[in-house]
C-alpha cells in the first residue's frame, strides 16, 4: 500500500463517529440503500442498520451494490435485522436516542435536534414511511421542512440532508478534530480492519448478514 493510501486510511479512521448511525426500515430500492451508505461514509459513520420487518423483503442477507455506494460498503458495516425489538435492543446498547423521520402535526424541525449526542436516525419505507410497529419504539421524531408541492423527499436524499446537518453540528463542536471520538486503541483496531479489507480487494458486492 502506498503512503498516500495509508494517510487516507488514518484520516478516515480518526474522524469516524462511533455515536452516530442511520437505520433504514423496509427500504425496497437497493440504489437508495447504496446511496445512504455512501453518504454515511462521507460524514464519518462506520455502521448502518437495515431493518426489514416486511416478510417479502426478508432474506439471509442484503446485497449492497458497489455502483451506487461507490465502494463505500467496503468501509461501512451494515447490520441487518428482521425483528424490530432485536434491532432496537442493539441500537440502545450504543446510542442514547433513536429518532424517526416522519410527517405530521407537532413533529420537530430537524434543525432543532441535538445530533451531537449519541443518536440513531431512523428512516422508513419509500412510500409508507416508518411502520406502526416501530413508531412506539422511537424516542422522538423529526421532519425536514419543505415548501413545495411534494410532501416528502426521496429517502436517500432525506437521509443525506439530515446527516449533513449532523455533520454541521458535530463539526462546529470539533468532533472531527483531535481529540477524536474513538480512543487510540479503537482507531488502531479499525485501521487494521480497513487495511485487511484493502488487501483482500474483494470485488464482489458487499453482503449484510442477519444479526438477529
Amino acid at each position: 500500500m502506498n503512503h498516500k493510501r495509508l494517510e487516507k486510511f488514518h484520516f478516515v479512521v480518526n474522524r469516524r463517529q462511533p455515536d452516530l448511525t442511520v437505520v433504514l426500515e423496509n427500504v425496497t430500492d437497493m440504489h437508495n440503500i447504496g446511496a445512504v451508505i455512501r453518504t454515511a461514509d462521507s460524514v464519518g459513520i462506520g455502521e448502518v442498520y437495515i431493518l426489514n420487518t416486511d416478510v417479502h423483503l426478508q432474506t439471509k442477507f442484503v446485497k449492497i451494490g458497489k455502483r451506487t455506494s461507490m465502494g463505500s460498503g467496503k468501509w461501512v458495516d451494515a447490520r441487518y435485522f428482521t425483528d424490530a425489538e432485536a434491532c432496537f435492543q442493539a441500537l440502545r446498547s450504543k446510542y442514547s436516542k433513536v429518532l424517526g423521520a416522519m410527517l405530521g402535526e407537532g413533529v420537530s424541525d430537524f434543525h432543532h435536534l441535538d445530533m451531537t449526542e449519541p443518536v440513531a436516525l431512523f428512516f422508513g419505507n419509500e412510500h409508507r414511511g416508518i411502520s406502526s410497529s416501530a413508531k412506539p419504539l422511537l424516542d422522538g421524531n423529526f421532519l425536514i421542512p419543505q415548501f413545495g408541492m411534494a410532501e416528502s423527499l426521496n429517502v436517500s436524499v432525506a437521509c443525506a440532508v439530515t446527516l449533513y446537518e449532523a455533520f454541521r453540528q458535530r463539526n462546529e463542536k470539533g468532533y472531527y478534530d483531535a481529540p477524536y471520538r474513538m480512543d487510540e486503541a479503537e482507531r488502531s483496531a479499525l485501521f487494521e480492519v480497513y487495511y485487511e479489507r484493502h488487501k483482500a480487494r474483494d470485488r464482489r458486492s458487499v453482503k449484510a448478514y442477519k444479526s438477529d
